[in-house]
């Protein structure tokens, strides 16, 4: 038989409640726990931060600057499309070893599970898909994907003075790549100038062909849809218009 406590309650009632509270340390590492958990799940399966390492997203992207990738544009076979600026592991020997990633043990830790920036990775924009050609340039000093032109001059990096939009490739202004191979995307930093990517990792003439310019769609982590930092330049990141025009490859 349950007793009157004196304030209405029983004894019962008291010892329940004492029974559903739990210590300060107790509730304040579960809450850890589940915010670790959502953080996995996270990274995982939708959103993913990441720093910029370079400058070769310039100007739309700087160095230091935090960017979030999500992964659901590639759910069910999903792949990136021309315009994209996308997030992808080294497909070798582009990056340089300083590029890992945070050295603090506790930052590393923390990118680990996604609540940190991650580094060890390469930022950069999707020009072409597989069975593009592209080729470098017109006599407007445009890079041109499958004959179509493109208007780049208002993410390009000094579009105005760059005698041409694809200077790192061999020959600088007069180069061809294509098809691209299936399963693989041919991408370029905005700042054609300072930009080790699919361009720069062309064969030419004077070098020997040891790897290839061509990303594996399968080493994409996922798609930069907004910069959150810093704060005065959040946004959110488009598809350039100029990339509907391009027709499929024949």
């Amino acid at each position: 038989m349950a007793t009157d406590s004196g304030d209405g309650t029983t004894g019962k009632h008291v010892a329940g409640d004492a029974r559903k509270r739990r210590p300060l340390w107790q509730e304040t590492i579960l809450l850890l726990v589940v915010a670790l958990a959502l953080a996995v799940v996270l990274k995982a399966f939708f959103v993913q931060a990441f720093y910029i390492p370079s400058a070769s997203m310039e100007p739309g992207l700087i160095k230091n600057d935090r960017i979030l990738v999500e992964r659901v544009s590639t759910w069910g076979g999903g792949r990136p499309q021309r315009g994209d600026v996308v997030v992808f592991d080294d497909p070798g020997g582009w990056l340089p070893p300083s590029s890992a990633g945070p050295a603090n043990p506790l930052a590393r830790a923390m990118a680990d599970i996604g609540i940190y920036p991650e580094g060890g990775h390469l930022v950069k924009r999707v020009i072409g898909v597989e069975g593009d050609v592209i080729h470098c340039c017109d006599d407007q000093g445009r890079i041109e994907v499958n004959g179509q032109a493109l208007d780049e001059d208002s993410y390009v990096k000094d579009a105005d003075v760059v005698e041409c939009r694809g200077p790192q490739g061999p020959g600088d202004c007069e180069w061809t790549a294509g098809p691209v191979p299936e399963g693989h995307l041919f991408v370029m930093g905005d700042n054609r100038t300072n930009s080790e990517d699919s361009s720069a990792h062309m064969c030419n003439a004077d070098a020997d062909c040891n790897q290839s310019p061509y990303v594996p769609v399968d080493l994409v982590v996922g798609k930069v849809f907004v910069l959150i930092w810093p704060a005065d330049r959040f946004g959110l990141l488009h598809r350039p218009a100029t990339f509907e025009d391009v027709p499929d490859p024949s």
